[in-house]
């Protein structure tokens, strides 16, 4: 039987950690591309905002407010925040171990 050393430990919870940052960065910039009016025929422009979709498509069309940057922030945003609290949630559990 196996036992995790607390190097392992300490790897794999900075691994969890930078997914959820890298998750919630890309997020984040898809907010900020929005909020900037990028060019959305732009192929990094369709590669951020495809991936966001994809990372918060459990929260990106959540809310109904009247105004649609206040949707995107509010939808996406909440998806940015989730992915970086659990993230580093685990991350600390994990580095725990």
């Amino acid at each position: 039987m196996s036992h995790r050393t607390g190097k392992g430990s300490v790897t794999a919870a900075r691994i969890i950690a930078v997914v959820a940052d890298v998750m919630a960065f890309i997020i984040g910039l898809w907010i900020l591309m929005y909020l900037l009016d990028a060019n959305r025929s732009n192929d990094l422009v369709q590669f951020v905002q495809d991936s966001a979709r994809w990372l918060a498509g459990w929260s990106y069309d959540l809310f109904t407010f009247d105004e649609a940057w206040a949707r995107v922030v509010a939808g996406y945003g909440l998806a940015a925040v989730v992915y970086l609290a659990v993230g580093h949630a685990v991350a600390g559990r994990v580095g725990r171990s």
